[in-house]
């Protein structure tokens, strides 16, 4: 039976940052590719904090990203999510999987799987070790979801489609940490299922966390959104833009500009003249002319006077 606009699925977008210091180059390319997805196919664009990571946060950050989107002219529906605020549920849904014997503490130090010597596309590949019980005189660490004979495919709105081996390429992955914080995987997966977006763009950098993400939703019975990853931008050493790397921040006496500059890097093509312009024009232009085509099997591509 054809869609009706009453049956049709409303578009919801996120943008979720997580707050290890100021945004950047990298950051507003992801930001500017969610928002146009959204707004172009008349959806909600959501703003969420991904601050459960404590020890690698930088103070004033989760305040100072919300004033910079705003100064570069994005807005948001509703108020601003912050992960932090969501423990409890974080709590109930790893009780949830413990309960159905979908996970199970592990004891194993990084050095213990750093020995086992096999590299994933997300890191060190966890062997299994405690997957039947804590060897004798072993405390459990972390919590663990079990992967064994699971694959994952989705079709990514820009790299096509993506085949995951989740036991051999990554190995049955942490959901709660040895220093007692709840992992992104989880986090992010419980969070956009609760919030029922429908799309998730961000960057490729990404790309291999989408699978454990979608496996949780599966086995949550949450809903589970469309993904599209774009192109990453790298510096000069083709290392992606981050805190790590030394990228700088944003500079908001220069949004247009900036803005020109991720619309180029995304492939829009947009019109020299148009650096220049007032923000709302560069806006205006951005809306009317988004074309998400040319991005499809792009991976990443250096930053501007990388």
């Amino acid at each position: 039976m054809a869609s009706t606009p009453e049956t049709q699925e409303i578009y919801r977008g996120r943008f979720a940052p997580s707050p290890t210091g100021p945004l950047h180059f990298g950051s507003l390319i992801a930001a500017t590719g969610s928002y146009l997805e959204a707004r172009t196919r008349g959806g909600e664009w959501l703003l969420r904090i991904d601050d459960i990571d404590p020890p690698r946060e930088q103070p004033g950050a989760s305040e100072e990203i919300p004033r910079t989107l705003e100064l570069f002219g994005f807005q948001w529906d509703g108020p601003v999510h912050y992960q932090s605020s969501r423990t409890e549920r974080y709590r109930e849904v790893v009780q949830t999987l413990i309960g159905r014997e979908l996970a199970y503490g592990c004891g194993c130090t990084r050095k213990d799987i750093a020995a086992a010597g096999k590299s994933g596309p997300n890191g060190l590949v966890y062997p299994g070790t405690c997957r039947n019980g804590l060897a004798p005189g072993r405390r459990t660490r972390a919590l663990r979801v079990r992967t064994e004979h699971q694959h994952i495919r989705f079709d990514d709105l820009f790299q096509g489609i993506v085949r995951c081996d989740l036991e051999g390429m990554l190995g049955d992955f942490v959901i709660r940490r040895a220093d007692g914080y709840y992992a992104y995987h989880l986090a992010a997966a419980v969070d956009d299922g609760d919030s029922g977006i429908t799309h998730v763009i961000r960057g490729h950098d990404l790309l291999w966390c989408t699978p454990p993400q979608l496996y949780l939703q599966q086995l949550l019975r949450l809903p589970q959104p469309r993904y599209g990853h774009l192109p990453v931008a790298v510096n000069a050493q083709g290392q992606k833009l981050s805190k790590q790397t030394f990228a700088p921040a944003l500079d908001v006496s220069l949004a247009s500009t900036q803005l020109w500059q991720a619309l180029d890097f995304l492939l829009q093509s947009p019109p020299e003249a148009l650096a220049g312009e007032p923000l709302d024009i560069v806006w205006e232009w951005a809306l009317a002319h988004w074309d998400p085509a040319p991005l499809r099997h792009r991976q990443q591509a250096p930053a501007p006077d990388a």
